[in-house]
Order: structure tokens, then sequence, then C-alpha cells
């Protein structure tokens, strides 16, 4: 049996990936559509061999029949669209902020809570925030094992989380260094990128964390349905193309040895264990970049949290982080019979 499937956002960074990971993962897509702004109407894409083309997303459009639609385009434009999808008879997966916090819309990682794509009340699936995806990876089968109470992380965010136009950000100004040239001005990223470390991504709130930041307290808890979890985070964008990486600090409820840990990690669904430092063999994003597993190492005991454990996580955003996890929510649908 085959699904008509819609790709919202088809010509940006993660609505191209969803159409390569719809083909790699064999997504029975009986039929397909394609959506995007105006500006990108009449643009080509390729999927399995065949052309399509891009429609423009209108208010006047019918979305009838359509089964599943995977939405990345903004979280004004999922406010305005996923409702109009959803009451024509759509499954909508958003992968914008609009919907994370809803109380009545599934926040999904399927290798974390997969049973509540089953509590679905608007039609709508929200994929989380791509940092909060990859550290809910790593930490759920510790979580089952021996409890979670508080949670450190800094990230070291990608330039392709802030899209295509900050990865051409990064690229001119290395360009402009190589050439012994100014710098040109940021227009992406808060403050040069190249060369740099920038501890600001989104806006700021008035807890002086930001946006994105918050995304990941608030997030963890949602899906592991414990808001007992204490997240603090700290988000940085780094001059790297593709793949966060991240830096968890963990207090567990029960003591673990980083051996016992080590050996939960290598069993759990999504996850790759690369922790020999010894030799050099830790998860790098140049290496983790184009896979969808969320890959763990440096695993050691904390020095500050007792019972705690130190890792060191890294995932590519715009696959596991985004388009990755959404086909997987679909994945999950079609399994569960909600569509």
């Amino acid at each position: 049996m085959g699904y008509r499937v819609a790709v919202v956002g088809a010509t940006g960074e993660v609505g191209r990936t969803f159409l390569r990971v719809l083909e790699e993962r064999r997504f029975p897509v009986d039929e397909l559509l394609l959506f995007a702004s105006e500006r990108s109407a009449g643009t080509r894409l390729t999927f399995r061999g065949n052309d399509y083309e891009v429609k423009a997303l209108s208010a006047q459009t019918s979305f009838r029949g359509i089964d599943i639609a995977l939405f990345s385009a903004g979280g004004g434009i999922s406010r305005e669209f996923a409702p109009k999808f959803a009451s024509d008879g759509a499954v909508v997966v958003d992968n914008s902020s609009a919907w994370r916090l809803d109380p009545e819309v599934p926040l999904v990682v399927p290798e974390v809570n997969p049973e509540d794509v089953k509590r679905i009340r608007k039609g709508i699936v929200a994929n989380p925030n791509c940092s909060t995806i990859q550290m809910v990876v790593a930490l759920k089968p510790i979580y089952d094992a021996v409890g979670v109470s508080r949670v450190v992380v800094a990230t070291y965010q990608s330039v392709s989380g802030a899209g295509a136009k900050a990865i051409r950000e990064l690229e001119e100004q290395t360009r402009a260094w190589c050439r012994g040239e100014s710098f040109p001005e940021p227009r992406h990223i808060a403050k040069r990128i190249a060369f740099n470390a920038v501890p600001h991504i989104d806006t700021f709130m008035d807890n002086r964390y930001t946006r994105e930041e918050m995304k990941m307290v608030n997030e963890t808890r949602k899906i592991m349905h414990d808001e007992s979890i204490r997240v603090s985070a700290t988000a940085v964008r780094v001059p790297v193309f593709y793949a966060h990486s991240e830096a968890l600090h963990i207090e567990t409820r029960r003591e673990i040895a980083p051996e016992k840990a080590r050996e939960i990690l290598s069993r759990a669904p999504g996850v790759v264990v690369v922790d020999d430092p010894q030799r050099g063999d830790y998860p790098l994003a140049i290496d983790v970049a184009g896979r969808d597993e969320v890959f763990v190492g440096r695993i050691r005991k904390d020095l500050v949290f007792t019972p705690g454990l130190a890792m060191w996580v890294v995932a590519d955003n715009i696959r596991k982080g985004a388009a990755t996890n959404a086909v997987q929510i679909a994945e999950l649908l079609v399994k569960e019979g909600v569509v």
C-alpha cells in the first residue's frame, strides 16, 4: 500500500533532505506533492528518478486526499497551513517550533517515545528541535537504567542549523580570509562565524537564556514525560557545516559505572558508541555528517555530579535532527495504523 505524501518547504535544506530520506528508506510513497513559497514555485526536484514541479502554497489549495504532510517551512507557515492540511484529512509532521509545546500535539523521537504518535488530537505531530533530539536519544537508555535528575549541556552547533544562507555566509567569510580580504558583515548569524564560536542562537529571553536553550529544557521534559528533570543549556554556533556536537553532564538518580553505561548505550536503538579515546576514537562532526544515528563517546564519570556521567554526543542536525526523525515519525504513523 502506498501513501499520498506532501512536502511543504520542499526547496529548503531540510525539504530536499526529506526527499532523499524518503527515497533511501523506501517509504511507500504512491503520489508525491511538493509545496514551497511563491518565490520557489516552478522549481523542479527529482525523486526516485522522476521530476516533480514545486507548487506555491496557497490558502485556496485543497489538500484533500493527502495522507501525510512533512512540513519544514517555519513557524508562521505551519501555524497557518498545518491545521488546513489536518482538517482536509492529512497527518502533519511539523519541523518548526510552532506546535512542540502544545499539550494536544505529541512531540516525538521514535527511539524515545514512539507510543506518543497514538495520542494525536489535532492531526499534527511535532518534530523536536535538532539539539534536543540527539540529546534525548543518548539520555533515554541511561534514564531507563538508573534515572536522570539533572543535565548540564553545552552545544556546538553547525551553521546548517541556521539554513542554507548561513552555510554560504561561512563559505564567504572563509574565502575572504584566505584571500586576505576583510570579512563581510554577518547577516544570518549574530556575529562573524568564521574561526569563531558564537554563544547566541535564536533570541535572548528575559531569563538571559536564548530560545534555543529553553527549547532543550522544555522539550526534554515533554518527550521524557518527566517534569522533574532539570536542564541547563548553553547553545553555541561553531564554524562547522553539518552535524551538531554536545557535551553532556548528567546527574543520575542511582550510581552507574561508565563501563555499564557504555554497554547500555551500545545496545540502544539509533545509537553508535565510538569510545576509545586512548586510540583517538570519539565522534567527530566531519565523520557523522550524512549519517542518521546519534554517536556517543568520551563516556566517563562526572567530576561534579555524584552519581553522574559525562559524555560527548554528535549527530547530523539536518538528517537525524530534522528530516530523518520526521520520516521515522511517518513510518510510525504507518506502523501504528494512524494513517
